[in-house]
């Protein structure tokens, strides 16, 4: 559509002075037929009038295809604008028409030795864009000459055709020799043809990682930059671009490369000069800070971003995107510059937010002062979503510059006294994180909070105010009839708001335990018995087993002091946000993620990462196992099921709040032991549990509170607690994994080196009637990893992560993390091969990787898998003999009823049991939880290590799985 574009907007130069409208109006029928007259007449001007028709039917969607030879005829012509014409149609057809489409190839090469340069460069366009590979070869002589052809109209246009060429067909491109004369080019003495030389291996070399194609040094460099300032503005963005791939070899070179590439950033075209500010902040890196030059080219910067703010909306727009990419990484470039960022009354909501981004990163206690009195008049404004974030601004600016939290307290105090309801949830939302950063320093505040409570209707805001409740309980009279307010309609409530209050009343009784052992009772019952909710009901559990086993842990854990919030927390991880700089000017710097996340097939895109700074000691190299993970493809596997990668990137992926330094890795740290009350599991458990009835500074009263656990609650929960995680889970009194269960040793699953420094080694276990996938994750890289996300491809049995994985704090580099993720099988069901062959995908900060791993199709053998015997006897007989499979298990010195005994471990049931001439026949059930039977018949003699077994299934395919279950489980 572009070339048809460019050639439509060159052919308005030849039209007469007549509009051409009147080609589109609509002609009567048998318009073809006549057209065909015309094509074939004699008369120039007939002939050309009757092409513009047809090229007005073509771009109106009409099928002229019919037409072909009867255009391409026309071609033998001087006329340049019928040429064109005739060009823009063979474009167009020439893929539906392959065979006509050779008819013309002789023309091409006619057309290429025209004396006529426009005609030359119009034949070797018309070639590039015609992707019929019948053709391509006949293109190759062509298309030599015009890269050496005497005009750099025709060399520039032949540039751009070979690497049109190479996405046809690289191998004939690398076969000829183009590639080696693209190079050549880069030497030629017109700046345009330099550019498009650029151009056309940078897009090359971006398809094609390895082939370091643009293999710069210090004399191609200087050559790029003597072509930069002749270019076009297009083609000095292609030079720019290709000097930001490049890493001087030290201070010196970097700053002469700044220096010649500084005066673009005076440019008009605002695309110049954002690829201007990449490649300036990339060489930035490398320049010592003590350098006079650095702080020049530090003001330097400003002008140029600071005028990108006066172009229209949506300009504005992509330029904040980039401003706020560059503050993160050097606020100082524009520490001077707050008031561009004032918001106007008509800018558009989008700019407004993002402004609004920018005040905050670059407030500070110099001007923190008119930041405040900006936002204070931002909260009264009109639009809602932009005085909800005005108001979070203000709690931002708190937690960032100390000596404004007085201040901002108090203008959020005075926002609340307006009583308008969005802004008052707000409010109370950022004064709970003052509360957090600031902890005993503003909680006379709370009373005035209080006064609102029945105002509150978002979740968000109820949640912050059933934190400060149960937070600051001791400071709060009547804390016990607040919370009891909430929940009256616990069941109403958003999970959010369920979690807070289980918390919050949970540390009220530990604060006033005669007063409240009602309440707890009831949020506790309300908790593990009457919710649905898996999250809401495993915290109930940990709450209810620590308050009547050890309440003195519980305090400790519960009430222990919570490290203060970080300042920032919405700041881009730093690995990520030296890919985005590397990216500057693209769709990446809009979007914030790099062009893996939204490129589709983007097997070519590189990561990129900034140069280490100068004098800071730190190595050029990438992290350790990104060398594989750079140019590697991710494996076949899952991205054929071409959703899974959306799906992926579409998950509701909030970076969760983190402080100060991640709690080391312990290595009994598993699923619902990640930070879920403010410490592991091992502080939640303790060493040695004290019996029922402990007391709490002298008060037995809370031991009293839980003498029994609930009717649904297992007896074991009154015995003191071993410590470990399968107790935990143990919630039916001894269903966890059976004794003698099938327990493997972890796999690795995922390689660091395939994965970027990810290493993940896991097993699949079934406790308690659920699956689990166990796994251990560890950062091999240099950098922190978060934001986990986890997907299944489809798979034979539907399994699907039954919830997110919990990964609560950021994965810091040389540290492991144990996960459990627990997983249904009601997910999307596709046969796979082998049949327990599970492909997932694991999205981070950093990238999404994929991985293949099998199951013991013993997991999904269910626990009510027993037959009666009679349906066991009418079911075999009801299922054909085709169905049925016999297998030898051998070497197994196990009796029957050993065997028997094992097998029951992993949900194998023993119907009945006879012995014929010496041998035991053991007749056993199992069900899969997709609800198919199988029925299994296990011969074993006494004396003899091999076991016969024959299978019989209404689904014959998984027998050869459920061999190796029993193989697996008898020799285990």
């Amino acid at each position: 559509m572009q070339e048809w574009a460019n050639q439509l907007c060159e052919n308005r130069q030849f039209g007469s002075k007549m509009t051409d409208s009147k080609y589109f109006t609509t002609t009567k029928k048998g318009e073809i037929f006549e057209l065909k007259a015309e094509l074939n007449s004699d008369k120039k001007e007939k002939k050309k009038e009757a092409v513009k028709k047809v090229i007005a039917s073509m771009t109106v969607g009409k099928d002229v295809s019919a037409l072909f030879p009867d255009v391409v005829n026309c071609m033998q012509t001087d006329n340049l604008e019928l040429k064109k014409l005739v060009y823009l149609y063979l474009m167009n057809y020439a893929k539906s028409q392959p065979d006509m489409a050779i008819m013309a190839v002789n023309t091409f090469v006619k057309d290429c030795e025209d004396p006529n340069p426009l005609i030359r460069a119009l034949a070797v366009r018309t070639m590039g864009c015609i992707r019929v590979d019948k053709i391509t070869e006949y293109l190759c002589e062509p298309l030599r000459k015009c890269l050496k052809d005497e005009d750099p109209y025709v060399r520039k246009t032949a540039a751009v055709c070979v690497a049109k060429l190479h996405d046809i067909n690289a191998q004939l491109v690398e076969d000829q020799g183009f590639l080696d004369t693209l190079k050549d080019l880069i030497s030629d003495s017109n700046p345009m043809v330099v550019a498009n030389a650029v151009a056309a291996l940078s897009e090359i070399a971006e398809s094609h990682p390895n082939s370091n194609l643009l293999d710069l040094n210090p004399q191609t460099i200087n050559k790029l930059l003597t072509a930069l300032n002749e270019c076009t503005e297009w083609g000095q963005i292609f030079i720019l671009d290709c000097l930001a791939n490049y890493t001087p070899r030290d201070d010196r070179e970097s700053q002469s490369i700044c220096e010649r590439v500084t005066p673009r950033l005076s440019h008009a075209n605002s695309a110049v000069v954002l690829s201007a500010v990449k490649v300036l902040m990339k060489f930035m890196e490398m320049l010592p800070k003590d350098l006079d030059y650095y702080g020049t080219l530090l003001k330097k910067l400003a002008p140029p971003l600071v005028t990108l703010l006066s172009a229209e909306p949506e300009l504005q727009y992509v330029a904040l995107r980039n401003i706020n990419l560059i503050v993160q990484r050097r606020p100082e470039i524009l520490k001077h510059e707050m008031k561009v960022f004032f918001v106007k009354y008509n800018d558009p909501i989008y700019v407004k937010l993002e402004k609004l981004d920018i005040m905050i990163r670059l407030a500070s206690q110099a001007n923190i002062a008119q930041v405040l009195a900006e936002l204070k008049e931002y909260a009264t404004e009109v639009d809602v979503d932009f005085v909800r974030k005005a108001v979070r601004a203000i709690g931002r600016c708190a937690i960032k510059v100390e000596q404004s939290a007085e201040r901002c307290v108090s203008t959020l105090l005075d926002l609340i006294q307006t009583k308008v309801n969005y802004v008052v949830q707000e409010a109370i939302v950022v004064i709970k994180d003052i509360f957090r950063k600031y902890p005993n320093k503003y909680e006379s505040v709370i009373a005035t909070l209080c006064e609102n409570l029945d105002s509150l209707d978002e979740p968000e805001a109820r949640a912050a105010m059933i934190w400060i409740v149960g937070e600051y309980a001791e400071r709060i009279d009547n804390a016990d009839e607040l919370l009891e307010s909430f929940l009256e309609g616990f069941h109403d409530e958003s999970t959010q708001v369920q979690l807070q209050l289980l918390t919050a009343i949970v540390k009220l009784f530990l604060k006033k335990p005669t007063e409240t052992q009602e309440l707890v009772q009831q949020v506790l019952s309300l908790a593990t018995q009457d919710s649905d909710n898996p999250d809401l009901r495993d915290r109930g559990y940990i709450y209810w087993r620590l308050l009547s086993t050890d309440p003195v842990a519980a305090k400790e854990v519960v009430l222990a002091e919570k490290p203060l919030i970080s300042e920032e927390t919405d700041l881009i991880e730093p690995t990520l946000l030296e890919e985005l700089i590397c990216h500057i000017g693209t769709l990446a710097s809009v979007y914030h993620k790099p062009p893996s996340a939204f490129v589709e097939g983007s097997r070519g895109v590189q990561h990129k990462r900034l140069p280490g700074s100068a004098g800071s000691g730190e190595s050029e190299s990438p992290d350790p196992g990104s060398a594989a993970g750079v140019t590697e493809a991710p494996p076949a596997v899952i991205p054929s099921q071409g959703d899974l990668l959306g799906d992926l990137l579409n998950l509701d992926l909030t970076p969760t709040t983190t402080t100060g330094p991640p709690p080391p890795a312990s290595s009994g740290m598993q699923m619902g032991a990640m930070d879920l009350l403010g410490g592991g599991l091992d502080s939640l458990m303790g060493d040695e549990s004290e019996p029922l009835g402990g007391d709490i500074g002298g008060n037995s009263a809370m031991g009293a509170a839980f003498g029994a656990a609930p009717a649904s609650m297992p007896t074991s929960f009154n015995a003191p607690v071993s410590g470990g995680l399968d107790d935990l889970f143990d919630l039916g009194g001894g269903v966890g994994m059976p004794m003698g269960a099938l327990n493997p040793p972890k796999a690795v699953w995922l390689p660091a080196m395939k994965a970027k420094g990810l290493e993940i080694s896991g097993v699949f276990v079934r406790r308690a009637g659920v699956i689990q996938m166990e796994m251990t994750l560890t950062n091999k890289a240099m950098s922190v990893m978060s934001d986990f996300a986890i997907q299944f491809n489809r798979n034979s049995f539907g399994l699907a992560p039954a919830g997110p994985l919990q990964i609560l704090t950021p994965l810091s580099p040389n540290q492991s993390i144990e996960a459990a993720l627990p997983l249904s099988t009601v997910g999307p069901v596709m046969k796979m091969d082998p049949l327990n062959n599970l492909q997932v995908a694991v999205k981070n900060n950093i990238d999404v990787f994929y991985f293949s791993c099998q199951y013991p199709i013993s997991m999904l053998f269910v626990e009510d898998g027993k037959m009666e015997r009679q349906v066991f006897l009418a079911t075999w007989k009801d299922i054909p003999n085709d169905n049925e499979s016999q297998f030898q298990i051998k070497d197994c010195h196990l009796n029957s009823e050993a065997a028997s005994n094992k097998l029951q471990s992993s949900n194998i049931f023993t119907i009945a049991k006879r012995t014929v001439e010496g041998q035991d026949m053991l007749y056993q059930s199992m069900k899969l939880a997709n609800g198919i039977w199988v029925l299994a018949e296990l011969r074993v003699q006494a004396g003899n290590p091999n076991y016969t077994i024959s299978l019989k299934c209404r689904a014959p395919e998984v027998s050869q799985s459920v061999f190796q279950n029993y193989e697996a489980v008898l020799k285990n």
